[in-house]
């Protein structure tokens, strides 16, 4: 492990099985209570900024997943599943100290739900906002497909066109009608995005995680059965969206009721040009709910 200081965190590095995990730490002075670890996937540690920025009683834990920033892969374009994240979460809680409590979004949530049903010593509190599982979804077949037609969108025509059902796939509100999955790809232009394709193919969301994510299925009874506190979170401004209704659905299988987030899926991120937030209200409310 290396350890590299600046004025507002300490950056360190743990190695896993075919990645190196570059995280960081913002210590507070005086706090008792565990770290706060916010994790997304596949959004680094620097989505996280301003929501860290509003506990500076805690000491914050943020991090890149593998294949993201600065914890590169040894396979760059190979599929990252979360039961490796969970297992890079692993070294980093053992790095930092346990037990942790952990702030979880979109696909940090899958993660984080899957660290806790293998590690659940290792988690006070888990928020998970917005996981956007597909295998709980009544309509989880359409899905499911959509997903995977995705992934062979990027594989034959790359970024653009991919992400561009992407956008219309995760926007959609309610169930997604049976010929979803068969839609004409949208056109990338319409999102700003580009049409031509540069030929890579290791996309953090399209190439390495969307599938081993969105087809993930949890223990739900280890899960219930844990010592962890699991608390869903769902968006005020997300009703309908899949991501949100993933929400819902864990909720629903651990016999609990989702907490309402103000704004969005991004809902924590501030002046961000896409997906601007309401860190100062998502902030109180992960505060009241911690």
């Amino acid at each position: 492990m290396t350890a590299i200081s600046n004025s507002t965190a300490q950056t360190s590095t743990v190695d896993a099985p075919g990645a190196v995990i570059t995280y960081d730490v913002r210590p507070a002075d005086g706090t008792t209570e565990p770290a706060l670890l916010m994790i997304g996937s596949p959004m680094d540690a620097g989505g996280f900024a301003e929501l860290a920025a509003r506990f500076p009683d805690r000491t914050v834990v943020t991090y890149d997943p593998r294949g993201t920033g600065r914890s590169p892969k040894a396979e760059p374009a190979s599929p990252s599943t979360p039961d490796q994240h969970a297992d890079d979460i692993r070294r980093v809680i053992e790095a930092v100290g346990a037990p942790v409590d952990i702030f979880a979004s979109s696909g940090g949530a899958i993660n984080a739900l899957a660290l806790v049903a293998q590690h659940p010593g290792l988690v006070r509190t888990l928020v998970a906002h917005e996981p956007p599982t597909m295998q709980n979804l009544p309509d989880r077949e359409v899905a499911l497909a959509s997903a995977e037609r995705m992934h062979e969108v990027y594989a034959e025509r790359g970024f653009g066109p991919a992400m561009a059902m992407f956008i219309t796939l995760t926007s959609h509100r309610g169930e997604y009608p049976a010929e979803f999955a068969t839609m004409p790809i949208p056109d990338p232009a319409a999102f700003g995005l580009p049409a031509e394709d540069d030929g890579r193919r290791d996309d953090a969301l399209l190439g390495q995680n969307l599938l081993s994510c969105t087809h993930y299925e949890h223990d739900f009874d280890t899960l219930k059965a844990s010592a962890t506190r699991i608390v869903v979170g769902v968006g005020a401004e997300s009703v309908g969206e899949m991501a949100h209704r993933g929400g819902e659905a864990v909720a629903a299988r651990l016999g609990s009721a989702p907490v309402t987030f103000p704004s969005h899926h991004g809902g924590f991120l501030g002046d961000n040009p896409w997906m601007k937030g309401d860190p100062d209200g998502f902030a109180a409310t992960l505060r009241s709910v911690l």
